[in-house]
């Protein structure tokens, strides 16, 4: 279930972050972060790419209201989505990485899917 780790922070922190880390990672790709956080940032954003496969005015706001450009949204809609059309899911890869060396947390890049390689 989406949003069941609290991962050390307030809610309204940890809903932010988690808002800011979906939308940097339909806007580059892939991101560098601490596994638990991957797996939370993993399901919020293939709930996004899901909404967004149904292309519609709807769809569209309820995107708007979690993250937080327009340019992604627009990319997110345009590029990302239709990519997915016949994918029921699975849309983010995360590969863990080792530890980090200052506190040792298991580190690991999460990561949009190609499509064309399979």
């Amino acid at each position: 279930m989406p949003g069941s780790r609290k991962l050390g922070r307030a809610t309204d922190h940890r809903k932010s972050m988690l808002r800011g880390m979906v939308t940097y990672l339909l806007e580059s790709g892939r991101i560098e972060t601490t596994v638990t956080r991957a797996k939370e940032v993993r399901a919020m954003t293939e709930k996004m790419i899901t909404v967004a496969k149904t292309n519609d005015l709807h769809s569209r706001r309820q995107v708007l209201a979690y993250v937080t450009k327009e340019d992604v949204v627009k990319k997110l809609f345009d590029e990302i989505a239709p990519k997915y059309k016949d994918v029921n899911g699975g849309y983010c890869r995360i590969i863990k990485t080792g530890t980090r060396r200052g506190d040792a947390s298991e580190m690991c890049i999460i990561e949009l899917v190609d499509t064309e390689s399979k």
